[in-house]
């Protein structure tokens, strides 16, 4: 089972990242040289070790809770290195199968690196001796590490006063969630989701207990293979001009009647299967996957049809609208987990705003690096000419040397001077490229 720290820069970084690496890969494949793709994805990175980095230092400046500072050093110190690989390759300007593989393999270091610390912290914390319970007071309490949760022992916890909060039935209601304008806004608001969540729904199968449903299993495994057909057809189609073929979609459907007929005869109709979980939880994740490429797919579509229709540059719309869309949940569950989940709290946003973005470089751009100079093996694929990269990754680069000098002189808290710090250099960057987008100034 992986500990809470691998996990959070491996799955957990997969699941947030999933959006930009997607569009990083369609940008390379649809293009051909990822102009997007690389905007997009270094765009968000810059806005959340930015941006959210100093909306979190300046709502927290007044608690003084300090970050552990290997973990940030090591964090920024490895960002440093992505963003220094990535530099140079730009500034190569083409990169063969092999630098591709070395630029993602930064990622899997990093990943060996926050193992490595991690199991030499739980060995240094087996080796001290624990303190009694008993000991614990109002004096020593801040000396120990208080769980998130509070609880320090299976006998004793820190409890909620409800003195102080009141409880729970005394919360006056604003909202009558269960009167009739509520229950028609609900029904109208499933309709309109009804087209785009009935198709995942008919091919990505569910085991879970509280959503299972027999029909519903039976349905998506024999739709699946149809989706996946309808997807390697689309793509071949793209990139050799050939047409749809038939045989694949009758393969595909003759795949899908054999995987039905197993699921409704293996299948409960009360419960999922109990046994045999793995095909079912390999047949959800690569639909969940698929349904991701099909919607990074669309969205950078539409994203060039706009900046083609308004006449603005489809980097500059990555840059700036694709990025912020994809790093809005990191602003506002970092933020939140910051807020209210204590030193514990900050230290997984703060974390998160690091690994997430270098997640998204280096995966997400190192596997379109892998896509593509696999496509033109033994050549090299050249990357796109764009000198306004060298700026973003400039001030990309400056905030996080501002990050790396700021917070060790003022003993590894967070305030407000960082916070400022960090949106200044972000507004000023993206005020110096709105003002190239429309013609304010001249571009590079």
């Amino acid at each position: 089972m992986l500990s809470p720290a691998i996990a959070g820069v491996t799955l957990l970084s997969l699941g947030n990242g999933a959006s930009d690496v997607f569009a990083s890969v369609v940008s390379f494949s649809r293009s051909g040289n990822g102009g997007v793709g690389l905007n997009s994805v270094l765009g968000g990175a810059f806005f959340v070790s930015s941006a959210v980095v100093g909306v979190i230092s300046i709502t927290i400046s007044s608690h003084w809770i300090p970050v552990d500072k290997p973990s940030f050093i090591r964090d920024i110190i490895f960002f440093l290195l992505a963003l220094s690989s990535l530099m140079f390759i730009i500034f190569i300007g083409e990169i063969t199968l092999g630098g591709a593989i070395s630029f993602l393999s930064i990622y899997f270091l990093y990943v060996v690196a926050v193992s490595a610390s991690h199991f030499f912290y739980k060995n240094n914390e087996s080796n001290m001796e624990p303190m009694p319970v008993s000991s614990i007071s109002n004096d020593n309490i801040g000396d120990v590490g208080i769980p998130l949760l509070g609880y320090v022992s299976d006998e004793k916890s820190f409890m909620v006063d409800k003195e102080t909060h009141g409880d729970q039935e005394e919360i006056p209601k604003f909202f009558d969630f269960d009167s009739p304008s509520f229950y028609y806004i609900g029904k109208f608001l499933y309709l309109l989701e009804l087209p785009l969540y009935l198709p995942r729904r008919l091919t990505i199968p569910v085991i879970n207990e509280e959503r299972w449903s027999k029909p519903y299993a039976v349905i998506s495994v024999t739709l699946a293979p149809l989706m996946l057909a309808e997807l390697c057809n689309s793509q071949r189609e793209k990139k050799m001009g050939s047409k749809t073929s038939l045989v694949t979609y009758m393969i595909a459907g003759l795949v899908g009647l054999v995987f039905g007929n197993l699921a409704f005869v293996t299948t409960k109709t009360c419960s999922p299967p109990k046994r045999c979980k793995l095909p079912w939880l390999i047949g959800g994740f690569l639909m969940s996957v698929s349904w991701t490429y099909f919607a990074a797919e669309e969205l950078v579509s539409l994203l060039v049809s706009f900046g083609n229709i308004l006449g603005i540059s489809p980097s500059v719309l990555g840059l700036t609208v694709l990025a912020w869309g994809n790093s809005l949940g990191d602003l506002i569950s970092n933020s939140a987990m910051a807020l209210h989940g204590g030193a514990d709290g900050v230290q997984t946003a703060i974390s998160g705003c690091y690994a997430g973005p270098m997640f998204n470089t280096l995966v997400g751009l190192g596997v379109s690096f892998v896509w593509s100079s696999w496509s033109e093996y033994p050549a090299a694929f050249e990357i796109p000419r764009d000198p306004s990269l060298y700026e973003t990754l400039g001030f990309l680069m400056a905030g996080l040397l501002w990050a790396l000098v700021i917070v060790p002189r003022k003993n590894m808290r967070l305030d407000k001077f960082l916070g400022a710090g960090l949106l200044a250099i972000y507004f000023c960057f993206l005020s110096l490229r709105l003002a190239r987008a429309l013609g304010i100034l001249k571009t590079l």
